[in-house]
């Protein structure tokens, strides 16, 4: 009986299996994918119980007591690992369990009533255990490395998953708030419908423009080159509404005043000429968009460079100067003569100047506007030919942008001006129509407070 287990170690068995247990739990996650198996794993103790009654009882105590106890936790947590080896740190566990459980298995079998091992077999049961006991810890480390692995790859898709959803709300939420303002700006205009006949033929310009763009006709910016026209009209409306209303309530009085009426009927007249006046100025807006907007036939022509650079520069100046008198600037051109044909889609690589020029004499407007002293309004464009490569440069000496902007400049909706003054998709689309359509490069240099200069290389040939 002097190799008979204590009470104390059965107990302490019965306590590292609840561990084991425990850390098993925590590990496989088992009470959210077995939980059966979870809520039995919590009586693990119970045979040992059992081991302990049986040896009180019939005085029956022998070290292949505690071992047996020992062998039946091993192949229970074999089964668990069984039973989640779709999980793969459960698979790679089970891998690392097998070797161990085999050993022990033998050992279990071949150890004499009293629990020693015969000698033939003591030396090289001992020799594996220590192989199965490596392998063991080797691929518990590894297993505990794959799982940190899956786990952040679960908490990454997490995150994309809730990004997903966060755009997909912002998406309806839009959709809702546009469809709310279409609503509102419906119920006017058929209120107003009389009153307003200017005002009538603006909104079907509007629509006619909205149906352009969705089939992709229309650049995104038309909204915001309207809305603010749209914007005066829609106030100008509502104030001329409550006149109205203030104006029949007066008249309704047993004791009228005739100024009042006079003033309201003058306020009126004058929104009514305001609204008129806005009105007029979005109708131009959507047709100059409209014929901005042709669609091109995407056929390549031979095409002068210098021609449709000076066309474009003059056409984008005077578009500013129509939109304010106030501002000069000076253009200069560097042609060089003799420029190659090269083979481009005319109207499509005109956007894209236009949109250079555009932002150029945005960018010196902006720097003028601050005051400062001797400065003037710049704005070049010089053509160079590189080989097989012609070179347009668009040069201005305005604001400059700053080199953590230069990195996403050519990002769709990104854009350097204030909100509601620019859509951020007007060099992104100038960089897919030259790189894409045109099998050129677009870039860009600045220093902040002295220039910007866009660069775009075009083959004079296209390769077929």
């Amino acid at each position: 009986m002097a190799n008979s287990p204590s009470y104390g170690q059965l107990l302490m068995l019965a306590a590292v299996a609840m561990l084991i247990v425990r850390a098993l739990r925590h590990f496989l996650d088992l009470p959210n994918r077995l939980a059966r198996w979870n809520k039995a794993l919590g009586y693990i103790w119970a045979p040992m119980v059992g081991l302990l009654l049986i040896t009180a009882i019939f005085k029956v105590n022998g070290p292949l007591l505690a071992d047996g106890y020992w062998l039946f936790v091993l192949f229970t947590v074999a089964a668990v690992l069984v039973a989640v080896r779709d999980y793969r740190p459960a698979r790679m566990l089970l891998l690392a369990l097998v070797p161990f459980l085999l050993n022990k298995t033998v050992e279990f079998f071949l150890s004499n009533s009293d629990g020693r091992l015969p000698k033939e077999f003591d030396q090289v049961l001992d020799t594996t255990q220590g192989f199965a006991i490596i392998w063991l810890i080797t691929f518990t480390i590894i297993a505990r490395n794959l799982k940190k692995a899956l786990e952040k790859e679960r908490l990454l898709r997490e995150e994309e998953e809730k990004a997903k959803r966060l755009i997909e709300a912002q998406n309806v939420e839009l959709e809702r708030l546009v469809a709310e303002r279409t609503s509102a700006l419906t119920f006017q205009a058929e209120e107003l419908r009389t009153a307003l006949t200017e005002l009538r033929t603006t909104q079907a310009q509007l629509v006619q423009s909205e149906k352009m763009a969705s089939l992709g006709e229309l650049t995104a910016g038309i909204a915001h080159e309207i809305q603010n026209p749209l914007n005066f009209v829609n106030n100008f409306a509502d104030v001329s509404v409550e006149m109205l209303a203030e104006l029949r309530e007066e008249q309704a009085r047993p004791q009228r005043d005739p100024e009042l009426e006079a003033e309201l009927l003058d306020d009126i007249a004058q929104n009514l000429q305001k609204i008129h006046h806005h009105g007029q100025r979005a109708a131009s807006i959507v047709k100059g968009m409209l014929e901005h907007s042709r669609a091109s036939t995407g056929e390549r022509q031979a095409t002068n460079i210098n021609h449709l650079a000076d066309e474009y520069l003059r056409l984008a100046y005077q578009g500013l100067r129509a939109k304010d008198k106030s501002f000069n600037a000076t253009l200069r051109d560097d042609f060089a003569p003799d420029l190659p044909l090269v083979e481009a889609i005319g109207p499509d690589l005109g956007r894209v100047l236009l949109n250079l020029f555009g932002n150029a004499f945005y960018a010196v407007r902006q720097r003028q506007l601050q005051g400062e002293a001797g400065y003037a309004p710049t704005v070049t464009v010089q053509t160079r030919q590189r080989g097989d490569q012609v070179e347009i440069r668009v040069r201005d000496n305005g604001l400059g942008i700053p080199e953590a902007m230069r990195q996403k400049i050519f990002q769709p909706f990104f854009t350097t001006k204030p909100s509601g003054e620019g859509t951020g998709l007007g060099l992104s689309l100038s960089y897919d129509i030259v790189t894409q359509g045109h099998s050129g490069t677009l870039t860009v240099t600045s220093q902040e407070g002295e220039f910007t200069e866009f660069l775009i290389s075009l083959p004079i040939k296209q390769a077929s």
